[in-house]
């Protein structure tokens, strides 16, 4: 009661001496914030940010793609720096060197910052416009993506000719071979191949399950399998009854991705890309059959951009999809006449 009355009193005696005791206070406080804003570095924001997003994003890999980013490019030359004297010009040493070569990662990394800076701000740690928002500032300092180099598709087989190839694929011998004719008779990414392990098949229901961390939407996707696609697994069973991986290398763990590239070099088709098939297959079901595009792209595992849509599809049309594999395997193994 005695220190109410003292504090009181001192608030009473400032104001006669024409000191504003609520204004001292913010004062004071501000002073405060202005000590620890000296305090805060890009670097602690990016990972503040990244940890307080993480849970909304699809999986662990985007998180961890989002730090490695900004710790390479964004690191060296603002990570140590004050959050409230980053402006143009560090940004503009950032992105310029990697703008004309690296145009998507230089991209998605302005973003990125933008991002990182736009939290700052809302906390309270920096003030005024970002400096890495491309709409009406660094869109007139660099040039646009679309200018700078055109976006390269992965190199594919023919839908036509894809019989001769995979004559040639089922001379192969070896694990990375049939991890090819796998890719193919599937529509699936190298990646999901790869990983794949006999727990993810259920041949009762012929399908596999490829679960969501190693799906790019973060989302399981069962793959219906074709005749051609069980008897590859077969096959490799033979080679390794053992192993908790259906396409393993020598060490028993996941094939890399260039021992299939290197099955297509073997066979004269250097030209060609794995992750081509799958555009081999959409192309063959647009150009050549009847079925909806929407069915093709759910056994692409595409994410579907119409929210309405994707509310209200709650399956995954297995059984019509099984049908589209079916007669995707029958074109790949029928003779060109």
């Amino acid at each position: 009661m005695d220190d109410a009355r003292s504090h009181a009193s001192a608030a009473r005696q400032k104001i006669h001496q024409g000191v504003d005791p609520i204004d001292q206070r913010k004062a004071a406080v501000a002073k405060v914030r202005a000590e620890q804003v000296k305090l805060v570095r890009f670097g602690w924001c990016a990972e503040q940010y990244i940890e307080s997003h993480r849970a909304g994003w699809r999986n662990a890999k985007h998180a961890e793609q989002w730090s490695k980013t900004l710790k390479d490019y964004a690191g060296p030359v603002i990570g140590g720096l004050r959050v409230d004297q980053i402006d143009t010009a560090h940004i503009m040493k950032i992105l310029q060197p990697m703008w004309n070569e690296k145009p998507e990662t230089a991209s998605r990394l302005r973003g990125r910052i933008e991002n990182v800076l736009d939290w700052a701000k809302v906390h309270q740690y920096r003030s005024g416009e970002n400096p890495a928002r491309c709409k009406g500032h660094l869109d007139k300092l660099l040039p646009a993506r679309s200018k700078v180099k055109k976006e390269q598709h992965h190199a594919a087989q023919p839908w036509q000719d894809m019989s001769s190839l995979m004559t040639k694929l089922r001379q192969q011998e070896g694990m990375g071979a049939r991890a090819v004719e796998f890719v193919v008779y599937t529509a699936a990414r190298s990646g999901e191949v790869r990983g794949a392990r006999w727990a993810e098949i259920d041949f009762k229901n012929v399908a596999w399950r490829v679960p969501a961390d190693r799906m790019k939407a973060g989302k399981e996707h069962r793959v219906p399998l074709s005749a051609a696609a069980i008897l590859v697994l077969s096959e490799a069973r033979k080679l390794t009854p053992d192993c908790e991986f259906i396409f393993p290398g020598p060490s028993g763990k996941p094939l890399s991705d260039m021992t299939l590239t290197k099955v297509l070099r073997r066979m004269e088709y250097a030209e060609v890309t794995v992750h081509g098939f799958r555009s081999s297959f959409r192309d063959w079901a647009a150009e050549a059959t009847e079925y909806p595009s929407d069915l093709v792209e759910m056994a692409l595992a595409h994410t579907i951009s119409s929210k309405v849509e994707a509310a209200y599809r709650r399956g995954d049309m297995i059984e019509k999809r099984l049908a589209l594999m079916e007669d995707w395997a029958k074109h790949c193994n029928t003779a060109k006449t």
